[in-house]
């Protein structure tokens, strides 16, 4: 029992966290590349450019690890594009060429939809049937109304029933999601590595 709720919860975290990474992926490379590809035509740009298009393989290790941390799904390591210590033009060029970088940067960018549809799942298999199983504690306060009208204790203990129901589907449906989401993390590593 405990590890069930163990790994409903760690669905949850992982559901919420592939919001926040595909909202932060989203916002850092709509500023990073507007900001970079703008000063392109001075000094500063290519530079900026070059430095955001290596952030790639860091942002792709991380979803890599926090996959098998709340999925249990193993993917392959990331292929590692070789880093100077020095910058210059040619290794630039080399970056801004490597279109391993630009689709890397376009599934990160997918996440951002994905991050959207976890946000809202997590908020209906896990908000909803705790507001169902808190009926009994609710319906004197608030104005319940489930199809019928919760104004008795029976009508809301039957609503709170309904919602223990509704929380094991719940446990299936958000174990799936994050494993779905997990195999999103693997396609995209193998098709980044490719």
């Amino acid at each position: 029992m405990a590890r069930t709720v163990v790994s409903f919860v760690q669905n949850g975290y992982y559901l919420l966290l592939t919001f926040v990474t595909g909202m932060f992926y989203f916002s850092f490379y709509l500023v990073a590349l507007t900001l970079s590809l703008s000063l392109s035509f001075t000094v500063a740009g290519v530079p900026l450019l070059t430095h955001v298009l290596r952030t790639t393989t860091a942002f792709l290790q991380f979803e890599r690890v926090q996959t098998k941390i709340y999925t249990d799904i193993t993917t392959e390591p990331c292929v590692k594009s070789d880093k100077p210590d020095v910058f210059n033009w040619l290794q630039a060029k080399k970056e801004l060429l490597n279109l391993r970088n630009w689709i890397a940067i376009g599934w990160l960018l997918l996440k951002f939809p994905i991050g959207i549809l976890s946000l809202i799942s997590a908020a209906l298999l896990y908000v909803s049937p705790l507001v169902l199983i808190a009926a009994p504690f609710l319906y004197r306060f608030i104005n319940l109304s489930f199809f019928v009208g919760v104004d008795t204790i029976a009508k809301a203990v039957m609503v709170s029933a309904t919602g223990v129901v509704l929380m094991m589907v719940s446990y299936r449906l958000a174990g799936r999601l994050a494993y779905l989401i997990g195999g999103y993390t693997r396609l995209m590593i193998k098709h980044v590595n490719r």
